[in-house]
């Protein structure tokens, strides 16, 4: 059962109904006082039955994984999953410094007020009171004939409207306004899981494409210098028109890459600083990063993970929150159809003079319970009734569809991870062949064998798969990354 759920909605309790009252007329064992502690009993049951327990609906999921199989990260923070110091760093730093999660941590301040100013109202409020009033009525309405002038002093001690929550109405605004808590912390807990795997991504596209620029002006220096060297070809009379044109062909799509690929590194780095809120560059003791080869998103890993696991994922725990809190709502309309009783009294001291406050016989008091019960609202109180059944039903389908999508992100993750690894080894495969191959037919070239065509097409399908390993492997990374966030950071939602 859930720890923050079960404890949250108790059973309502019946408490005992008190000792017979004799009407006139009517004896004190029996008759009268008997047929109202009955009354007042059934009342209490009434209001019971009106507000059933809350029960947890049945996850509408298979109870184990597509690939039972398959395994999946531990649960732990991003410490423990991420390797490389530089990332760790910038994650921290994107936890203090982040807006948006600045909000997010707001809207636990604000929730948690909320729940302590409706909690407030399950206690009496006791107030102090202090208070003169001066009146004068002229002659002319006065029943003497004379002007009439009166002067009161009272201070004391005063009760104002207290509910007595005899069938939980109070206490179940009280719940929902917990459940809402909760709720509020565990999205809270979920935008931080989404920041970290957001400022993964965008730090491992950063990764990859500084790489690839790298591996672009590298290509773009290979290609200037084959350019020149056809055009000294051509000049001696070795080589054609055609084959400079094709030389210089490559060179300058080479040089378009180039500049696409620059562009696409500042947007990745603006959107990263975007992220950690602050520049990169005022960051201090930033360590050095790793490569993309070297970046060990490898948790440790459990097999035949339970479905179950996804109850205690952040976003589904928010979710169900959002239903007890419609549920608390349902029975808090329910008993609106039951008599209301609440108090009203005081006590204190009150005189015509002040001086006169704490003197003999100054007591004063008053106290007016009263019970209203609904005979009439238009239909008010079964509109209420209604719309809270209605916002109920729409919490439980949206809380069966956050399992659902759930369960279809860490079934997709999981078997992406395991073809992501099939798909990267072949890759690197074919990585290695098409760099022999370059090498080969450069080897023939400068030997006279093969034509200058041949080798441009290698020097295409070698960068190529270069360029191609490096985005599956930040493909791999950033499905693990995913992984981390479907499935870690459970468990450290907790109540206040």
């Amino acid at each position: 059962m859930n720890k923050y759920i079960d404890k949250n909605i108790t059973p309502c309790a019946i408490p005992s109904p008190p000792a017979p009252l004799p009407l006139a007329g009517e004896g004190s064992q029996c008759g009268g006082g008997y047929r109202l502690a009955g009354v007042f009993g059934l009342l209490l049951l009434t209001g019971c039955a009106l507000t059933p327990d809350y029960q947890r609906p049945a996850a509408p999921v298979s109870a184990k994984w597509v690939n039972p199989a398959a395994q999946a990260p531990k649960l732990a923070d991003f410490e423990t999953n991420f390797q490389d110091d530089r990332l760790k760093k910038l994650i921290q730093v994107a936890l203090e410094n982040n807006r948006d999660l600045r909000i997010a941590t707001a809207r636990i301040t604000e929730a948690r007020a909320l729940y302590g100013i409706q909690q407030a109202d399950v206690l009496p409020n006791v107030t102090v009171y202090g208070s003169r009033t001066a009146s004068l009525s002229p002659a002319s309405t006065s029943f003497t004939g004379k002007a009439f002038q009166a002067n009161r002093y009272d201070v004391g001690l005063s009760l104002v409207s207290y509910e007595l929550d005899f069938w939980g109405r109070v206490g179940h605004l009280n719940e929902a306004a917990k459940a809402s808590f909760f709720a509020t912390q565990a999205a809270q807990q979920a935008f931080r899981l989404s920041l970290i795997a957001e400022v993964v991504n965008s730090y491992l596209a950063s990764v990859e494409l500084r790489e690839r620029v790298a591996l672009t002006d590298t290509t773009v220096q290979a290609r200037a210098t084959s350019r020149e060297l056809i055009n000294q070809r051509r000049i001696m009379g070795v080589s054609s028109d055609l084959d400079f044109l094709q030389a210089d062909g490559v060179y300058q799509a080479a040089l378009a890459e180039q500049a696409n690929l620059q562009r696409q590194l500042s947007v990745a780095e603006n959107a990263l600083e975007m992220l950690i809120g602050k520049s990169v560059a005022d960051i201090k003791d930033l360590p050095a990063g790793r490569p993309l080869a070297a970046q060990a998103i490898q948790p440790a890993m459990f097999a035949d993970l339970p479905a179950e696991v996804l109850l205690q994922r952040p976003d589904v725990m928010a979710a169900e929150q959002k239903l007890i809190a419609a549920h608390a709502s349902v029975g808090a309309a329910r008993v609106a159809f039951l008599p209301r009783i609440s108090l009203t009294g005081g006590f204190g001291t009150a005189s015509r003079t002040l001086t006169g406050l704490f003197g003999a016989n100054s007591q004063a008091w008053n106290f007016q319970p009263m019970m209203s019960l609904p005979l009439f609202d238009a239909g008010r109180s079964e509109g209420n009734v209604d719309l809270a059944k209605a916002r109920e039903v729409v919490a439980v389908a949206e809380y069966e569809k956050t399992i659902q999508l759930a369960f279809r992100e860490v079934a997709d993750l999981l078997s992406a991870r395991e073809n992501y690894a099939k798909q990267l080894s072949a890759q690197q495969a074919n990585q290695d062949t098409q760099q022999q191959r370059l090498k080969l037919v450069e080897a023939r070239f400068n030997a006279g064998v093969s034509s200058h065509l041949e080798v441009l097409d290698a020097q295409r399908e070698c960068y190529a798969a270069e360029q191609t390993t490096l985005q599956v492997r930040r493909a791999a990374l950033v499905a693990n990354t995913q992984l981390y966030k479907a499935l870690a950071g459970a468990n450290q939602v907790t109540q206040p």
